[in-house]
């Protein structure tokens, strides 16, 4: 497992959900929930949070079928991240798969107690937790950095 901080985020139309862990890489924990409607103000935004973070990757969800296919919400985020990579270069930015993630966050929002009218604002970035530590979790099992590397193109 290599050992650093890493910032997660989950991408949705409306929020992005942000998401870190310790250096250890052991918990992950909410940030921030970003505004998404203004691109260039949400990419200017995550970049002040890598600067502030220092993370070694960041980890975006890249949302698929159930199937395991990609369509236009994947194809969505592969954009966004490909201009967050540029932006956030020379940090690495991987993809992974983030199945479900959105789900199982509601079910431990709701779990705690949270409403939903409350959770909606926190949804993302619970969300971003769970991608995060799924990410962490496919690292220890692997000993290989999760999901794909994007590569920046510039």
């Amino acid at each position: 497992m290599r050992r650093g901080r890493r910032l997660s985020i989950d991408v949705g139309d409306a929020r992005i959900g942000v998401a870190s862990c310790d250096p250890d890489g052991v918990l992950a924990t909410p940030v921030e929930t970003v505004p998404g409607r203004d691109v260039p103000a949400a990419h200017r935004r995550l970049r002040q949070l890598v600067e502030e973070y220092e993370p070694i990757e960041v980890v975006v969800g890249l949302p698929r079928s159930l199937s395991g296919g990609e369509g236009p919400a994947a194809a969505k985020v592969r954009a966004f991240t490909q201009d967050l990579a540029r932006g956030v270069h020379p940090v690495p930015v991987r993809l992974v798969d983030e199945r479900m993630t959105t789900v199982t966050a509601g079910q431990g929002l709701r779990a705690s107690g949270v409403k939903s009218k409350k959770g909606r604002s926190v949804i993302d970035q619970a969300a971003a937790v769970v991608i995060l530590q799924n990410a962490l979790e496919a690292e220890r099992t692997s000993g290989d950095p999760p999901g794909e590397g994007v590569e920046v193109v510039i």
